[in-house]
């Protein structure tokens, strides 16, 4: 079995259960622009960078003023309407202790906000587990480009070859392709199975992984020292 070294972390989805709520920010912040969009559009997009996500399903190009105002927005209803109702996933800090204490480095990419990530992770319990975070402000390219995930990389120092991923969506999948760096994918954050199709393993949540560690692909580490 191949060792890994470092072990970089989605959060939305994959620590935290917030994809649903992250599509109901966009919803409402949509409709106050004058823009009516579907839940399922949205959610279905959850993980993609909001660049990427607001073309997709509006007309606003996701770049110009007029957009920046709506993700400003976006992030204003996340924060006072969700957030302070969200969860983490059964097993996740569990998960983070044992893999830290197999010897292996961890690392946050998340496409959301700098000032959403802290708050993130700590739902999560994680905030004392994670060696570095990166988060869109980090990346020039959003997710499914591999920016943020190869900016986690030069954080811990390490080679595509002795890293891994967590995620939950395709669009983590895909950064990861891009990277050349392994992923484990995740069903907690809605997507299925041929969804993740390209992860070296799925399992249905963090906990599951927990329970499976020994056998799977994080079940051997070596040491970063």
């Amino acid at each position: 079995m191949k060792q890994y070294r470092g072990v970089i972390l989605d959060v939305d989805g994959t620590l935290v259960d917030s994809n649903d709520a992250h599509a109901r920010a966009w919803v409402a912040a949509f409709a106050e622009a004058g823009a009516e969009v579907e839940f399922a559009a949205v959610r279905r997009l959850i993980g993609m960078g909001g660049d990427k996500l607001m073309p997709e399903v509006s007309d606003f190009n996701g770049t110009d003023e007029r957009s920046e105002a709506v993700s400003r927005r976006r992030a204003a209803i996340f924060k006072e309407r969700y957030l302070p109702t969200l969860n983490a996933f059964r097993g996740v800090r569990e998960l983070l202790a044992a893999l830290r204490g197999r010897g292996l480095r961890l690392a946050v990419a998340s496409s959301a906000k700098k000032d959403e990530l802290g708050p993130l992770l700590d739902v999560a319990g994680a905030a004392d587990l994670i060696e570095a975070r990166t988060s869109a402000d980090d990346a020039a390219e959003s997710k499914p480009d591999p920016d943020i995930v190869l900016a986690a990389m030069r954080s811990l120092g390490m080679a595509p070859p002795e890293l891994i991923m967590l995620g939950d969506t395709p669009y983590d999948l895909a950064a990861c392709q891009r990277a050349g760096i392994a992923m484990i994918g995740l069903r907690s954050g809605g997507w299925g199975d041929a969804d993740l199709a390209g992860c070296v393993a799925v399992y249905a949540n963090c906990a599951e992984l927990l329970e499976r560690l020994d056998e799977s692909p994080l079940g051997r580490a070596t040491s970063a020292g």
